[in-house]
């Protein structure tokens, strides 16, 4: 009897697994579950049916060339291998590709991508730039060699000759793409010299547009201080591009067209302009001469006499009677008033006292008036005021 180890059995049963030509490279589908995605770029998750479950791990090697990223509860199909993993003494599935369960995988990661950056707030029409009317210069970022770049500087110089086009080539399809067209953004913002850029490409496939579709890009467009028209495709292909740009042109031939007016609509546009300019000065002036030409023929201006001799003159004495007229008014109330006051001062009067026959008892000196008998003494000099006259008396006598 022979007593293997446990590292011996499990390198065996690895052995035969790795051997197995079904399990080398086969086809599973299943739904993600438990998905993690490590520091190291390699995913791990558990494919699951509704019977069983099988880990899965798939390398940073493969992981980076997803179109999308795998999520948990997402159906797939993922080609890879089955082995065992030595350390734990379970068998795990190795993913070499993953792809939707449904959707495709370009479409997938194209819908995943639109929905993070809406919700960054990149497509927020407040984010838009305006358009320049005039741009004095336009940079083009797209291949040298397509039908695209040809029509739009066709166009460009057809509406308005004289205007200069600056052209970024770059590579708008296959892996470096996405890095050159952003390249080609970034060195037209730090020139600096531009007022409007166009970028894109003529029409293809998903996968021939998908620079313009990837994260790169579309940061590099809101990032961008000059305003961007986005001209990928045909008008039915809508990139994420295009929901970032300031403005999204359906064919690279009508971001030229948006782009830049037309000089002859322009000149016809600025002489309509001058006509109706004409016109209005023409009425504004015509309305002012029929207001000078009703002054002119008023009083003030055919009889300036009458208006300043005769009415003003008029006014003048109703003023001058109403003025006189106020100031007899309120003397004779005013005498009333003090007429009242007199009467009222007059009861009050010692005077009238006196009149009837009293007399004030004072000191010599006048300044107290004696009340009371008491407070003189026989001999006492005093003065008597009359009603016309002082007596002088002396106290010769005196009764309470």
């Amino acid at each position: 009897m022979r007593i293997l180890a446990v590292r011996e059995l499990t390198q065996h049963i690895k052995n035969i697994i790795d051997n197995d030509y079904l399990l080398s490279n086969v086809w599973v589908k299943g739904e993600i579950s438990n998905f993690k995605a490590a520091a190291s770029g390699h995913f791990y998750f558990t494919l699951k049916d509704n019977y069983s479950t099988l880990k899965v791990v798939m390398f940073r090697s493969k992981s980076r060339s997803l179109a999308f990223r795998p999520e948990h509860g997402m159906a797939v199909i993922i080609r890879g291998y089955v082995s065992v993993y030595e350390r734990d003494g379970t068998y795990q599935f190795y993913a070499e590709e993953i792809e939707p369960d449904g959707a495709g995988a370009l479409y997938l990661a194209f819908e995943q991508l639109k929905e993070r950056l809406q919700s960054e707030g990149l497509f927020d029409p407040k984010h838009k730039k305006k358009l320049p009317l005039l741009p004095r210069r336009i940079g083009i970022v797209t291949s040298p060699t397509g039908a695209a770049v040809r029509d739009m500087v066709e166009i460009i110089r057809r509406r308005w000759s004289g205007l200069m086009v600056i052209l970024v080539p770059v590579l708008v399809q296959g892996e470096s793409a996405p890095q050159d067209v952003a390249r080609g953004i970034q060195l037209l913002n730090e020139w600096g010299e531009l007022d409007l850029i166009i970028i894109g490409r003529g029409g293809g496939s998903l996968e021939e547009l998908w620079a313009f579709n990837t994260e790169i890009v579309a940061r590099s467009i809101y990032n961008s201080a000059i305003p961007v028209i986005s001209a990928v495709g045909h008008e039915t292909d809508y990139t994420i591009s295009d929901f970032v740009a300031d403005a999204r042109a359906a064919t690279p031939s009508m971001a030229a067209e948006m782009a830049v007016p037309d000089k002859r609509e322009m000149e016809r546009y600025i002489q309509a302009l001058n006509s109706r300019l004409y016109s209005a000065l023409n009425e504004k002036a015509a309305g002012y001469r029929q207001r000078i030409g009703a002054c002119l023929a008023g009083r003030v201006f055919t009889r300036p006499a009458d208006v300043i001799c005769g009415t003003r003159q008029q006014n003048l004495d109703l003023l001058n009677h109403r003025l006189n007229q106020g100031i007899l008014n309120t003397a004779g109330k005013q005498e009333k008033q003090l007429a009242v006051l007199a009467g009222q001062l007059q009861a009050l009067s010692p005077l009238a006292t006196l009149a009837r026959g009293y007399s004030i008892c004072t000191t010599p000196d006048g300044k107290h008036v004696i009340n009371e008998a008491g407070s003189v003494e026989i001999g006492e000099r005093l003065a008597l005021r009359l009603q016309r006259g002082i007596l002088d008396c002396v106290v010769e006598g005196r009764s309470s």
